[in-house]
């Protein structure tokens, strides 16, 4: 297999996901595996070495829906969604309308609570029917990895119930097609005693020094879930929150970027070579 995995590169693609019935549109970057050779190509500030709009290699693959965080965007999670289509995955990135570094006009609304989800669902729903990948899509076999706000989005498509702070029930819909959810510093503080409904496996990453989802949103997943054994989790020592987000470029590592920065003495790149893989073994194991 890694023979195989030695002539396989990073496919990459840029769709929009259309929502007919709220009349909006959202960016999804997909990457996946491919034969035709890559390089190094900018998105925005960033770059991957990637094979623009090459042909996916002949197979059926599992598909991996990553959903960023609050007012974040697609393109943060470039060290784990490379790893993950190098290694027989096709993943998904939606830049989620209306909490994006763009536009983040719905954020703490409960219109964001709802849509979130069903963001994800929607961009399963274009991939299942888009000629170009539904044949190669192993549609038993989907998981979402949800960073911060985006932790709360896969609980939410994994059956939690979510409440507003002040009690109010929202109605936001699971999705059955989710068969593994992994969690990095999840904001799940909506979900008090009501994951009842999750029987997925869960793998949580969370930071030891995270003052945005800090320790009792572990606790919540934790407690609430049914069946403990379908969660494994991991504290990261001397992480913080935004330590799951990928390195950024040494022109936005300043002081006065949060999202750049980690409490003293972590090394985010080298925690990035780890992440990586060890999601990567997670999703192996449930999936394949």
């Amino acid at each position: 297999m890694q023979t195989e995995l030695s002539r396989v590169y990073v496919g990459s693609k840029e769709i929009s996901v259309t929502d007919k019935t709220l009349h909006i549109s959202y960016p999804v970057l997909i990457q996946y595996p491919t034969s035709r050779p890559s390089t190094i190509t900018a998105f925005g500030p960033y770059t991957m070495d990637v094979s623009t709009d090459a042909e996916i290699i002949e197979g059926h693959f599992p598909l991996i829906i990553i959903s960023h965080g609050n007012g974040g965007s697609h393109l943060l999670y470039r060290s784990i969604s490379t790893h993950l289509a190098k290694n027989g995955y096709i993943v998904a990135m939606p830049e989620h309308y209306g909490n994006n570094r763009s536009n983040n006009h719905l954020e703490n609304t409960n219109e964001n609570l709802l849509n979130r989800p069903r963001h994800i669902s929607l961009t399963i729903d274009e991939l299942l029917a888009c000629e170009e990948f539904r044949k190669s899509i192993s549609a038993e076999r989907i998981a979402v990895i949800g960073n911060s706000m985006g932790g709360y989005t896969a609980l939410a498509l994994a059956g939690g119930v979510p409440r507003t702070k002040e009690g109010e029930i929202v109605k936001a819909s699971a999705d059955a097609r989710i068969k593994a959810v992994v969690l990095l510093a999840p904001g799940a503080g909506w979900f008090m005693n009501s994951l009842d409904k999750v029987t997925i496996p869960i793998f949580m990453l969370t930071a030891e020094h995270d003052p945005i989802t800090p320790g009792w949103n572990a606790d919540i997943v934790l407690n609430s879930v049914p069946d403990k054994s379908q969660v494994k989790w991991r504290q990261v020592k001397n992480a913080g929150h935004f330590s799951f987000l990928s390195p950024f470029p040494s022109a936005m590592r300043n002081p006065n970027f949060p999202p750049a920065t980690d409490p003293v003495g972590f090394d985010r790149d080298e925690f990035h070579n780890e992440l990586p893989n060890e999601i990567l073994q997670f999703l192996n194991d449930k999936l394949l």
